[in-house]
């Protein structure tokens, strides 16, 4: 599963920062997300749906890789776009 973040969509609020910190951090600069982990192994794949479903903005999407399907693993979460996918702007 991958993650992907929308820095303009991003509110700051730091929700992702505290449900997945091995993914995401907050920037000093402005408090967006940064996102530390595009590829997170499957062992955060519970927490990076719980950071995208808690995420009041809609900046943080997972998407599902054809060979996460392959394997059964279900579902995207969140709703923002490709943009932002480094998370390091």
């Amino acid at each position: 599963m991958d993650v992907r973040v929308d820095r303009d969509k991003c509110a700051a609020s730091g929700l992702c920062v505290l449900t997945a910190p091995a993914v995401f951090d907050q920037s000093e600069e402005d408090g967006k997300v940064l996102l530390l982990a595009a590829f997170p192994g499957p062992e955060l794949k519970s927490a990076m749906r719980a950071a995208a479903s808690r995420c009041p903005s809609g900046a943080i999407a997972l998407v599902t890789r054809p060979e996460d399907e392959a394997a059964g693993v279900a579902g995207t979460a969140g709703t923002a776009g490709t943009a932002g996918t480094a998370g390091t702007e």
